[in-house]
């Protein structure tokens, strides 16, 4: 065989792979912030005094808030769960829910997130929590500290403040383990593993994707002192939709036999939600200090004029509204979560009050790297949004708890179903933001109501969902 035929083809290689990686080294970097139970509320820019946040404010002031985003829901307890494999594998939540129980069974093919933005060019980073079923190191290339889905609990941070009593806990003691379990607050660690990848991330050709996953502020809420201090009990207010009890806690699967609702006793007092706000608020603003830190980090490493910066969190949580304590039910508080997008394509304090999914982060990211967006992939970018190329992410959003709840969304107004009860509750969000009227009962609702309907049934397909809901709520079923 003549020598120059085999060095073409190997010329040929050498040359697409200098190709491959001009064009890698072009792409923006990427950047993940992802917190765990952070209500949309909590984020000062947005007028909510009672929190600091001045590191996150920064970044909605540089980038694109979009005011409504929402998490579908969750098929057990843990909505995490649901929220961040949805995130990672780009489907739809009962989709999602094959491909967890497929993970599991060692059965899943396809990239997750990380691995389709590698096939791109991109290094993968990853720290913090994880809590998807496949091994955070088989999908990333480096891995830090990956944390399960809470610290460490304990009793004693159970059914309390009561009034028969002294409250047992204190968040900043080191005693209770938790975030303070191996010696330093989970989420200095983590701001720490980031900065220090940002450092190595100065003399880097190509781009990278940078997963930093805190577990904050899902509890035990716990924080230092001096945080704590910057809340004194007595300007923590009530929410304005407080109830001690929810009436229907039991039939949606929000009895005091859920962990989350747990926290505090029933019924609720004024008294005992102004301390759970405080240790809230207080771990947010520890939080948002490591988030500073890593902001600190990327402007530093001179790569900040050329990555993009999500930042979301997986779900709210309702810490005192509607008798609530935690994200598994299908109000705004906890349906819905803080998202903004920092980069070139976002514009400088710009709100999109178009409903998204907060895991349209995912094709969104893969479309800035010059990729295809796959067709399995069911959540969408966020670029032509942005752009203006259109004017409606979804038809209606779409929302579920495990076999107990159901909500669709539409032009401003909210269908929750319980089936165990059952009860129909309808809310227009524009004039009741909190959510306290029930319109359901109003006769001049009942077309929209059926219609809100008829959009639920096509959205359960196109989620995977088959719960039957027509046999049910037979009235809503009528033409």
């Amino acid at each position: 065989m003549p020598r120059t035929s085999v060095l073409f083809p190997l010329v040929s290689l050498i040359g697409w792979v200098i190709a491959s990686s001009a064009a890698a080294a072009d792409r923006p970097n990427i950047v993940l912030l992802l917190t765990d139970d952070q209500t949309y509320e909590a984020i000062g820019a947005l007028g909510h005094t009672e929190v600091e946040t001045p590191h996150l404010d920064q970044l909605y002031t540089a980038g694109t808030h979009f005011t409504r985003a929402y998490n579908m829901g969750g098929y057990h307890g843990a909505i995490c769960v649901a929220s961040r494999t949805m995130l990672n594998t780009g489907r739809f939540v009962w989709h999602a829910r094959e491909a967890d129980a497929a993970m599991r069974r060692g059965e899943w093919s396809d990239p997750l997130w990380a691995g389709r933005l590698q096939q791109a060019g991109y290094e993968t980073f990853m720290t913090g929590k994880w809590h998807v079923p496949t091994p955070a190191d088989a999908v990333f290339q480096v891995t830090r500290h990956v944390r399960p889905g809470m610290p460490g609990d304990t009793e004693v941070g159970y059914d309390r403040p009561r009034s028969d009593r002294p409250d047992p806990w204190s968040p900043s003691d080191p005693e209770y383990g938790g975030y303070w379990a191996g010696g330093r607050h989970w989420s200095e660690v983590v701001a720490e593993d980031a900065v220090d990848f940002l450092e190595t991330a100065r003399s880097t050709e190509a781009p990278f994707f940078l997963y930093v996953a805190f577990n904050a502020p899902h509890d035990p809420r716990q924080s230092p002192q001096e945080l704590l201090d910057r809340y004194p009990l007595d300007q923590i207010s009530v929410p304005e939709n407080f109830l001690p009890l929810y009436p229907y806690r039991n039939e949606i699967g929000c009895s005091q036999e859920l962990r989350d609702e747990r926290l505090a006793p029933f019924p609720r007092t004024p008294h005992a939600i102004r301390v759970h706000r405080r240790e809230y608020w207080a771990i947010i603003t520890h939080l948002d200090e490591q988030i500073g830190r890593i902001l600190d980090a990327l402007e530093t490493s001179g790569q900040r004029e050329k990555t993009v910066i999500f930042f979301t969190s997986d779900h709210g949580l309702a810490c005192g509204r509607h008798g609530l304590l935690g994200k598994q039910n299908m109000f705004e508080h906890s349906v819905r979560a803080p998202l903004v997008a920092v980069g070139p394509e976002f514009p400088a304090g710009k709100s999109v009050d178009t409903p998204v999914y907060l895991q349209d982060v995912m094709p969104t990211s893969l479309e800035l790297a010059g990729m295809d967006v796959p067709e399995e992939i069911q959540f969408r970018s966020l670029l032509p949004l942005v752009r203006g190329e259109r004017l409606e992410q979804y038809e209606a959003i779409y929302g579920c708890y495990m076999d107990h709840q159901r909500m669709v969304l539409d032009d401003g107004y909210k269908l929750i179903l319980y089936p165990n009860v059952p009860q129909v509750l309808l809310f227009d969000l524009q004039h009741d933001p909190y959510e306290k009227e029930d319109l359901s009962d109003d006769p001049s609702h009942r077309r929209r109501m059926r219609e809100l309907f008829q959009k639920l049934k096509k959205l359960q397909q196109e989620t995977g969902d088959s719960l039957d809901l027509t046999a049910t709520f037979p009235e809503l079923a009528m033409p």
